[in-house]
């Protein structure tokens, strides 16, 4: 099949994470596959597509953003010309912001099978009129990341499989995959019986609950004086947090990595022993599988498709949104106990399993063969 990935930005999110991993499974199950990026984009994400087997068209060479008519206008032109070019069996549309215009344009266009995919729950968005118009007329499948996303649009959710029964439209949830840069950990993580490290791999910013992070390590602090705190990442949040370290006396304890390229985190990975999330919003929780592959215990808060990746209890824990107190109450029975912290590490890993690039891409070709 020849098949159309569309998506308003080609950069370095999860997102893009996600759909690289999309392009490698249909590349490898023998579809040709074009990328359309309408505005922004990082050559390297360009690069890692092309690389993967997909073309990649950028239909803002200046990588800058259209608003208003313009950029309808702009959409307009552009995805008519690539549909008349490549004339593709399925159209799959990444995002909803600005997503919801070019799945219009797409169908004024005269394309039918279109997929859509929602990176996000229903809790970002006003009103949810365009997305039920858009599922009930415009698509052929509606996926989510997380049954609970799935839920908060519609009211009802399902995970897709082969024997699923498909309908003239649909929606489902197909859970995203670890990244290739990410392998699945076959040994029991070491955990030393001297110091344990706690850490974050994350965009440092405020809806990551970054500020969090500091005031929750220095209280436990106090109490267990040999933790420390390895910081992977960078964002608005990196001068208050280490305004914060210096301010409550565990800049010393705390070891500052900045961004890091995608094939050095499975190292930083192996370096922790928990893996803090205290997100006040994530979709997916791409970190989390992540961690988990590699037998972090993760302790994350009850958010977004978070509590379906982390079992509370089973495969790590859970913590109440924006609540330092309750997140190192979490943490803290972790310290005391080593035999917790490896029983949570063996569960983690062998429930991530089911995040496995074979069982992605296995569920996303069985659904493109089936509605084409």
């Amino acid at each position: 099949m020849t098949i159309l990935i569309a998506m308003p930005c080609l950069l370095t999110g999860g997102t893009e994470i996600q759909t690289l991993s999309l392009v490698r499974a249909l590349v490898q199950d023998g579809h040709q596959v074009t990328v359309v990026c309408y505005f922004e984009y990082a050559p390297i994400m360009i690069e890692h597509y092309q690389n993967e087997g997909s073309k990649v068209i950028c239909l803002n060479p200046a990588g800058t953003r259209i608003s208003g008519w313009n950029g309808i206008r702009f959409l307009f032109k552009g995805i008519r010309k690539i549909l008349k070019e490549k004339r593709p069996d399925i159209v799959h549309v990444q995002y909803m912001a600005p997503g919801a215009i070019p799945i219009l344009l797409l169908r004024m266009l005269g394309m039918k099978n279109i997929i859509v995919t929602v990176h996000t729950a229903a809790d970002i968005y006003s009103s949810l009129y365009l997305i039920h118009f858009i599922q009930k007329h415009c698509v052929r499948v509606f996926t989510c990341i997380t049954m609970r996303a799935e839920k908060s649009f519609f009211g009802s959710a399902e995970l897709y499989n082969s024997s699923t029964i498909l309908k003239k439209r649909n929606h489902f949830t197909i859970y995203n995959t670890l990244p290739p840069y990410i392998h699945i950990r076959e040994e029991q993580k070491p955990f030393s019986d001297g110091q344990i490290t706690l850490g974050v791999v994350s965009r440092l910013e405020r809806i990551k609950g970054m500020d969090l992070v500091i005031p929750a390590f220095a209280k436990l602090k106090k109490q267990y004086t040999d933790i420390r705190l390895l910081v992977v990442g960078d964002g608005s949040q990196r001068s208050i947090m280490q305004e914060q370290a210096i301010e409550l006396g565990v800049n010393d304890s705390v070891e500052w990595m900045g961004r890091q390229e995608q094939s050095h985190l499975q190292s930083l990975y192996d370096r922790i022993d928990i893996l803090l999330m205290p997100s006040r919003s994530e979709g997916f929780g791409l970190t989390a599988i992540e961690g988990m592959a590699r037998g972090c215990v993760v302790v994350a808060s009850d958010t977004g498709g978070l509590p379906e990746v982390v079992k509370d209890g089973e495969t790590g824990l859970l913590h109440q949104v924006e609540d330092v107190e309750d997140m190192t109450a979490k943490i803290q029975p972790l310290l005391e106990s080593r035999m917790r912290i490896i029983q949570l590490s063996r569960n983690s890993v062998s429930y991530v399993s089911q995040f496995s690039f074979a069982k992605y891409a296995a569920a996303f070709c069985n659904l493109y063969e089936r509605i084409n």
